[in-house]
């Protein structure tokens, strides 16, 4: 699995079996599920985010923008000379720096990874959580949630979601790995009015002259 895919993995990717709820804050679950509903009302969703990423001194390692597309099942993503493309039942992901696309088969279940799975209810079987309390960014009004994992073999130990109160949107998540390093996705903008065409989470090689396909379907 690249970078990429990995971080994927760190914001979306969370497949526990345990439901952890009971123990879990009401008060940090009724602004999740404010969250999760507002976003399942969206046909399709085009947004604006940064990842930034630091080592366990606060040293900033790397800083990257990029766009997600989202409608139903499918997805698309660019960032950086990577770029992730899904239909719903496979996925293409392009590295410009080779010009190499992998392709294999979308993973099914709780496990599939979709950036839809970040601002829906990813959080009740995976995690135990709680309302930290609010504080201002800017202007704005963010309510804090931090989230332990179920799984103690994860490669991360807590994650801190900074939701917008008036917006009832995700707009920044943090990323605690157990070596030390953090790794923040902030969300710049967000369109839940977006028009996208199916053709956008289709990887079309005609577009990407002498590029080379790796099947693994």
């Amino acid at each position: 699995m690249n970078k990429l895919l990995t971080l994927v993995a760190f914001l979306i990717g969370f497949g526990s079996a345990t439901n952890s709820m009971a123990q879990s804050d009401p008060a940090a679950k009724q602004i999740l599920d404010g969250v999760s509903a507002k976003f399942k009302s969206f046909k399709a969703v085009q947004s604006g985010f940064t990842l930034k990423v630091e080592d366990g001194k606060g040293k900033v390692q790397g800083e990257k923008s990029g766009v997600v597309f989202m409608k139903g099942g499918k997805y698309r993503v660019n960032i950086s000379g990577q770029e992730i493309y899904s239909d719903g039942s496979n996925v293409w992901t392009y590295d410009k720096a080779t010009n190499e696309v992998t392709i294999t088969k979308m993973e099914g279940g709780q496990s599939a990874l979709t950036p839809q799975k970040l601002f829906t209810n990813f959080y009740d079987k995976d995690f135990l959580y709680k309302l930290n309390g609010e504080k201002k960014v800017g202007a704005k009004l963010v309510q804090e949630i931090e989230l332990t994992p179920v799984d103690k073999t994860k490669a991360f130990h807590k994650v801190y979601l900074m939701v917008d109160k008036a917006q009832k949107s995700i707009y920044n998540a943090k990323i605690l790995e157990k070596n030390g390093n953090v790794y923040t996705y902030t969300i710049s903008n967000f369109n839940g009015k977006a028009v996208i065409p199916d053709a956008q989470f289709v990887f079309d090689k005609k577009k990407y002259p002498g590029v080379e396909e790796i099947d693994l379907r």
